[in-house]
């Protein structure tokens, strides 16, 4: 069975590893990203202060060096290879595209100068190609992030933090030049829903009271007749009632968590850039008087994640994924599985669930397509590296697992120059020049 996955992140990986520990079957994996750097998210997406989390690359990259597995970088799935290429030589293919688009507010001012998605703002810090030029001021004062769950939290705690801590994670080196010149002081976490449906971990929520030099405010009123029968809805009721306990004692920036207020309006300056958000408080009666403009110079919106059509592929509009039954990509009105056809990750269901709770939901399609794929390797294909050949005549610079370990090395020795785990090359260009022939 030869197999191609489309997406090199998390659950690409978790499902490399499980086809190629399959008993019953000999199974060869190609892994294709458009990147020349692999592991997705884990690269792209976690906070660069969360590098415990980042070790779990260590797993993939077992996976990665299995004699039938294959990683090829650098090969861009629309651009360098069409849908009918992949079904021409592979037996199956697997979708691994994640959620590259962020959901939008849908209000007045969303889009203009300094309210910014936090898909660029994450991808900025993070040194993701896409987002190496993006324009983020951090001039102004105040910060509005509108959101509620893990990457609101992270985009604070980057806005908050100390810039000589984040000078030991594997931030941006332009992102941490921005940082320390940030005129921000103030930050505000605005949430639609109760206190007790933040949908912040308790883990992260906690460490958001250890940021040094903020003070965390919390109107008292906002906690009250708050409940939650257990779990982690009451943990962080716990948390966030020891917060609004704690004195605000003058401390150099302040964290505002706010909850029950939604955006009506983005407001200008006459610049043109953010000066105020609009928020409705919700709940309140009557509607007109429930409204309050808050005073703020950026506005960074953390409201979730979408996937993006890709053609040749069935997508599911109101869902913003890739069309599927149960990881089986389906077709029209009576949703007909498309044969040889699978996705996996949030491509597949949707932005939720940690890295971690891919592992069995990738396990579980792979489950499907060995069900799936009785006699298909009968099915014969071109040579194996036909498919290199073609994307050669197409002038594609593949990128190795090999020629990642190289760039790997050098970032490596650039971080440890600042005392840092990588220094990140945030260019496509210059990454490749390190794997051109002298």
């Amino acid at each position: 069975m030869r197999i191609a996955i489309i997406g090199s992140g998390p659950a690409g990986f978790y499902a490399a590893e499980a086809l190629l520990k399959r008993t019953d079957t000999v199974v060869h994996v190609d892994m294709f990203d458009r990147l020349p750097t692999p592991f997705g998210l884990v690269r792209g997406g976690v906070a660069p202060d969360h590098h415990r989390m980042k070790t779990i690359t260590r797993v993939y990259e077992k996976t990665a060096l299995h004699p039938s597995f294959r990683f090829l970088g650098n090969v861009c799935l629309g651009r360098d290879l069409g849908v009918e290429d992949l079904r021409r030589h592979y037996h199956q293919i697997v979708y691994a595209v994640g959620n590259e688009a962020d959901r939008r507010l849908g209000i007045p001012g969303e889009g203009i100068t300094r309210s910014t998605p936090s898909s660029v703002f994450v991808g900025w810090y993070n040194g993701h190609p896409d987002y190496r030029d993006a324009k983020i001021d951090l001039s102004v004062a105040s910060v509005a992030i509108v959101g509620n769950g893990n990457v609101a939290a992270d985009l604070a705690r980057v806005l908050l933090r100390d810039p000589d801590e984040l000078a030991k994670t594997d931030i941006a080196g332009h992102a941490l030049a921005a940082l320390r010149r940030s005129a921000v002081r103030e930050v505000h976490l605005l949430g639609r829903g109760a206190p007790e449906q933040t949908s912040i971990t308790p883990k992260e929520l906690g460490e958001l009271g250890h940021l040094e030099d903020v003070d965390i405010v919390i109107d008292p009123a906002d906690l009250a007749g708050a409940e939650a029968e257990g779990g982690p809805a009451a943990q962080n009721l716990e948390i966030l009632r020891a917060y609004a306990a704690r004195p605000v004692v003058g401390k150099p920036k302040r964290l505002h968590l706010r909850f029950r207020v939604s955006p009506t309006e983005i407001i200008a300056d006459q610049a043109g850039g953010v000066a105020a958000i609009q928020l409705r408080r919700n709940g309140a009666e009557p509607a007109g008087a429930a409204l309050e403009p808050l005073e703020v110079g950026m506005v960074l919106t953390a409201i979730g994640f979408a996937g993006q059509p890709i053609e040749g592929i069935p997508f599911d509009q109101d869902k913003r994924r890739i069309a599927n039954d149960d990881g089986r990509v389906v077709s029209g009105p009576d949703r007909r599985p498309v044969a040889g056809e699978y996705v996996v990750g949030w491509a597949r269901s949707g932005p939720q669930g940690v890295i971690g709770t891919h592992k069995l939901a990738s396990a579980q399609v792979v489950d499907h397509m060995i069900a799936d794929g009785e006699g298909l390797e009968r099915r014969q294909l071109p040579d194996r590296d036909a498919i290199t050949a073609l994307l050669g005549e197409r002038g594609v610079q593949i990128v190795s697992f090999d020629d990642w370990k190289r760039l790997d090395d050098v970032e490596t020795a650039r971080g440890e120059r600042r005392g840092a785990p990588r220094d990140k090359i945030v260019d496509v260009a210059a990454m490749l020049k390190i794997f051109a022939p002298a």
